[in-house]
């Protein structure tokens, strides 16, 4: 075999997200752009806001000696500053830009950050359903991926279940909230109440859990609802994200990463961090990037256009018959699959000229993910459709 049996394998189960995208290449030279129905990338459909234009074209007309230079390796100290003022602003706590790092967007930051707390065999606690790419990013460090469902009714956190799962080896619990594929935000309550249960077994074994929370999504919220931080709620805590959905900027790759600042272990962790960022290849976060959004740290995008989409999916859905838990942030849903297999009912859903993704691409069989980030006027013309797909799997229609 010309490359790692791991990777045949790995490529072999990969995301189920790309597969269907690409499938639906060959519907769209068949019946048309305007005639397929793709809910499969969580690609934002809105443009940057105003302000990153203001800043490119500042930058562009004035730029800085040096610019494009190298830098530290955990980012300009700026940049970090400025992220760890909206922080601390955020979480009551002093947070500075010694705790930050900036990334190549959070799929760069978990790679960092696993790389750094991992040692063969340790056991990485993933929430069911989760973002398929984590089982990838733990098994680059040697750790060893240990789902465990949240609660199949409400996608919320099951603690009960997460404390059955600890074991001598756990090292960390990766949480997506607002989630994705689900659309949940876990409330301060239920993280509290992860938190307790992380000191009183660290008290008990004198090892380090790390709850890493990864926060793309995190300014996309709806209906008054928030986003609690996490620093003032769980110490061991790690916030890994990038500005990929909250300024629009998918390609460019630019998030970091940010301890809380009463981890005991802080300043060893962020050195250990830093390393990481430079040996895996990464080494910096884009400079021109950092440039930019070291003074949009409160700008985002209109998050409107996302909540009519929701609403408008959410209603028509259900009257069709389908069951879903209504999301409140990100721009996902997840219903419940009409046929006990989804991956069956994904491939019905073609034939309607619907691309979808199983369920079971985010370790739950059974579901399937709509993502929604994408033209209203696709979603209000793929109605008829979704009404036969509904009749055909015998629900409503």
């Amino acid at each position: 075999m010309a490359i790692a049996t791991k990777i045949a394998g790995f490529i072999s189960r990969s995301s189920w997200i790309r597969k269907m995208f690409e499938e639906g290449e060959a519907l769209r030279q068949e019946f048309g752009a305007e005639n397929v129905y793709d809910f499969t990338l969580g690609n934002p459909d809105v443009e940057p806001p105003e302000a990153f234009y203001r800043e490119l074209l500042a930058l562009a007309q004035h730029p800085l000696p040096g610019m494009h230079s190298y830098m530290n390796n955990a980012g300009y100290p700026e940049t970090r500053a400025a992220v760890a003022a909206k922080l601390a602003r955020d979480s009551g706590l002093p947070v500075t830009f010694e705790h930050v790092v900036m990334t190549c967007g959070a799929g760069g930051a978990l790679n960092v950050v696993l790389k750094t707390i991992l040692n063969p065999g340790d056991e990485v606690i993933v929430l069911a359903p989760y973002f398929v790419e984590y089982i990838s990013y733990i098994d680059n460090h040697g750790g060893i991926p240990v789902p465990v469902w949240t609660d199949r009714d409400t996608f919320q956190l099951d603690v009960d279940a997460i404390e059955k799962a600890l074991t001598p080896k756990t090292r960390a619990i990766i949480i997506c909230s607002p989630n994705n594929p689900t659309g949940v935000i876990y409330p301060a309550e239920s993280l509290r109440k992860l938190g307790d249960l992380l000191d009183r077994t660290q008290q008990k074994t004198s090892r380090h859990i790390y709850v890493i929370s990864d926060e793309p999504y995190a300014r996309i919220a709806y209906d008054g609802k928030h986003v609690p931080n996490i620093f003032p709620l769980i110490e061991n805590a790690v916030i890994v994200t990038s500005h990929s959905k909250d300024l629009a900027l998918p390609g460019e790759r630019i998030g970091y990463l940010a301890i809380n600042p009463r981890m005991p272990t802080a300043m060893q962790f962020m050195g250990g961090a830093i390393y990481c960022n430079r040996v895996l290849g990464f080494v910096n976060a884009p400079a021109l990037m950092q440039r930019l959004v070291t003074n949009l740290q409160d700008e985002s995008v209109d998050i409107e256009p996302y909540r009519a989409k929701r609403d408008l999916l959410v209603r028509e859905l259900t009257a069709m018959g389908f069951k879903l838990v209504k999301p409140d942030g990100a721009f996902y849903l997840f219903p419940a699959s009409p046929l006990a297999d989804d991956v069956a009912f994904i491939k019905l859903a073609q034939k309607h000229r619907i691309l979808l993704v199983p369920g079971s691409g985010f370790g739950a069989p059974g579901f399937f993910r709509i993502a929604y980030c994408v033209d209203m006027a696709m979603i209000e013309r793929s109605l008829p459709a979704w009404r036969e797909l509904a009749r055909e799997t015998g629900l409503k229609g």
